[in-house]
């Protein structure tokens, strides 16, 4: 599965942002779907993550009850609504995609190219 992250951008402490990832070549409902980030010299940490149906969804603490994920299957995308944003949000988020479950407990097997989010202060 291809998958192609967009709606990254450069925004306010306190604003909100709300990423894509569109997915292509397989069925995209037999994938669960998770959202990672990556911070400027720190390692990759896992942020979300969506069962196939959305019926389950996890979120690292850090991002809870600020970032809601959820999934269209008819257009087959995920999202990431970010609300509250913080400067220590800033960072390469990236989609990932595997049948394998939960997200945050593996490395998936697909990835996307990454979009930037920046946060000032």
């Amino acid at each position: 599965v291809q998958l192609q992250a967009s709606g990254g951008g450069a925004v306010q402490a306190g604003d909100s942002l709300r990423l894509s990832c569109a997915a292509s070549g397989r069925t995209f409902s037999g994938y669960h779907m998770g959202w990672f980030r990556q911070a400027p010299g720190k390692e990759r940490e896992f942020v979300s993550c969506i069962i196939w149906n959305g019926r389950i969804t996890y979120y690292a603490d850090s991002v809870k009850g600020r970032f809601t994920v959820s999934r269209d299957n008819a257009k087959n995308t995920v999202y990431l609504q970010m609300n509250s944003l913080k400067p220590e949000d800033t960072a390469v988020y990236y989609c990932a995609a595997d049948k394998r479950w939960p997200l945050g407990s593996i490395n998936p097997d697909y990835w996307g190219q990454g979009t930037q989010v920046t946060v000032s202060s």
